[in-house]
């Protein structure tokens, strides 16, 4: 027990040594730059470990930089996937935050695009886990983990569907307008409905 703690403390001891260095080179960085790839890989490495470790402040700390790696690089979703089996706690950390902080953190993303995949691998690996599983403890994280994917997953589906809905409007404006100006022949409405892939919209 006491080599457990021990190691505990000297993990968290150690990500707040080097998170400070990491985040300021990555700060100083170019975005989407290779170095600020490589760094934000790095930090988000320690971050894992640190949020996992059952001290919460470290873990409220460790799971917003968690987040801000995955809003700085796509690629970092890939790393957080294949650590997701080994770090489950500190996982049902940070999707429990993206779900109460939704409306802060979605705008943060580029493309929330990663972030769909990576939900829909977790919910397979939490399905497979939940009919195996028989540990109490880890059932229940596991479960914790399916919730907040589930979640998630719906508001990505509604925020796409208010984007598309937004170039459907687009779409109509702009025909309207064809239309109205009765200068558009059929070959020209039809490239026009071509050109926004109007009808893969509608499917």
């Amino acid at each position: 027990m006491w080599c457990f703690e021990s190691c505990s403390v000297q993990a968290t001891e150690r990500f707040e040594a080097v998170y400070p260095t990491l985040k300021e080179i990555a700060l100083a960085g170019s975005p989407g730059s290779k170095g600020m790839k490589q760094t934000t890989q790095q930090i988000l490495q320690f971050a894992v470990k640190a949020a996992g470790e059952g001290v919460a402040d470290l873990s409220r700390e460790a799971s917003t930089v968690i987040i801000w790696c995955l809003t700085q690089n796509p690629d970092c979703y890939k790393q957080w996937d294949d650590l997701y089996l080994d770090n489950l706690e500190a996982s049902v950390i940070v999707l429990r935050k993206l779900v109460a902080e939704w409306q802060e953190q979605s705008v943060k993303h580029f493309t929330l695009e990663p972030l769909k995949v990576t939900l829909t691998s977790f919910k397979h690996k939490n399905e497979k886990a939940l009919a195996t599983e028989e540990d109490a403890t880890l059932l229940a994280s596991f479960k914790d983990a399916q919730k907040h994917c589930n979640v998630l997953m719906g508001r990505l589906s509604r925020n796409h569907g208010c984007m598309k809905g937004m170039v459907l409007m687009s779409v109509a404006l702009a025909v309207g307008a064809a239309v109205m100006s009765q200068n558009m022949h059929s070959s020209d409405l039809k490239k026009l409905l071509v050109d926004f892939d109007f009808l893969n919209l509608l499917s």
